[in-house]
């Protein structure tokens, strides 16, 4: 499947349709009044949050969404009927922005969720509404309401409890695909990451998603390589994972490279809980090893982590961090929103 994290689409609702202008004829029967049924109102456009999605590639084939318009009025004091609603369906986590790009309409983080992008205009009233006492017979009806109109902008960030970053070829797809059933496309080769993923990591009975998205380098925030606009798929993790590749020629500046794209980036990534971790292990001799540890370490000004998705080693240890410090932010949240006691003499 095809993954595609930002569509532009337009979306219109209904016109409503118009009041109806008609009298009553029957044989034998006098003055028989106005009947005219009022317009349906037009359809809504609606945006509902469902599961089984995780790309938006449906609305790079199609952008324009518009509702039905309310049928109108008939004589016999019949009403048009409603025009039908119109619903784009997307994943979970996805952003409803504004034509400015800007402007924050909706974030829809749950299944379930629903929300209204376009009203459908009202109906008109038919004749029979304008009946008063002193005028028994009104020849006018009024035309339905016109339905509103807009571009918006649909982004989609990942919801992942952990992301993976890290430059290209760091071991993260390896990572990925050693603790999910997640099978991403791996190779010795810079970028064979170009989308995100996602998998369902299981360690000691417990389960939380793990994300990986591509690589960062150099002059990322400034569009070079693959860009860093697949850093907004981890701003909604509560840990980052860095994995430092410990086959690169200098692991703390590997390490404060990417650092320096993530605080680039801003939108408070850069202050995340991180557990740093030296990757591809097995490839190191025992020197190598030490040396490049105490460069990370110095960089990081942390104890990194040691490990090896191809030997498994440490990788238990690596899941085991970033539970702790998952369940630390959750903690902290809880303590955060939880009531303040009444005081009391």
């Amino acid at each position: 499947m095809k993954f595609l994290d930002e569509a532009k689409v337009y979306v219109r609702s209904g016109d409503g349709g118009a009041g109806c202008v008609s009298f009553r004829r029957e044989k034998f029967i006098e003055f028989g009044g106005p009947n005219g049924g009022d317009g349906g109102r037009g359809g809504d456009v609606w945006i509902e949050c469902v599961e089984g999605l995780n790309t938006l590639i449906d609305y790079r084939y199609q952008q324009h969404f518009k509702a039905r318009k309310g049928e109108h009025g008939m004589g016999s004091n019949r009403h048009g009927a409603k025009g039908a609603d119109v619903v784009l369906k997307v994943p979970a986590g996805t952003q409803i922005i504004a034509e400015d790009g800007e402007t924050l309409i909706a974030d829809l983080t749950e299944v379930g969720q629903r929300i209204r992008l376009a009203k459908g205009g009202n109906g008109g009233f038919g004749n029979a509404y304008f009946t008063t006492s002193t005028n028994r017979a009104p020849k006018h009806a009024n035309p339905g309401l016109e339905g509103t109109e807009q571009w918006i902008w649909l982004r989609l960030k990942l919801i992942a409890d952990a992301g993976l970053v890290g430059l290209p070829n760091a071991g993260k797809s390896t990572f990925l695909a050693t603790v999910t059933a997640a099978k991403p496309k791996i190779a010795d080769y810079p970028f064979t990451t170009l989308h995100p993923g996602l998998g369902v990591v299981r360690a000691d009975e417990r389960e939380f998603v793990l994300a990986d998205i591509p690589g960062l380098i150099e002059g990322a925030h400034e569009g070079v390589g693959l860009g860093d606009k697949f850093l907004a798929h981890v701003e909604r993790c509560r840990v980052l994972l860095h994995l430092v590749e410990g086959t690169t020629e200098h692991a703390g500046k590997a390490y404060k490279l990417v650092r320096g794209e993530i605080e680039a980036y801003g939108h408070a990534l850069a202050g995340k809980p991180e557990i740093v971790a030296l990757s591809k292990a097995d490839a190191l001799d025992p020197d190598t090893l030490k040396e490049q540890v105490a460069r990370l370490k110095r960089a990081s000004k942390r104890k990194p982590l040691i490990l090896s998705s191809a030997s498994g080693q440490g990788v238990q240890d690596a899941l085991r961090a970033v539970m702790a410090e998952m369940d630390a932010v959750s903690a902290a949240a809880a303590e955060q929103a939880a009531p303040a006691e009444a005081w009391q003499p």
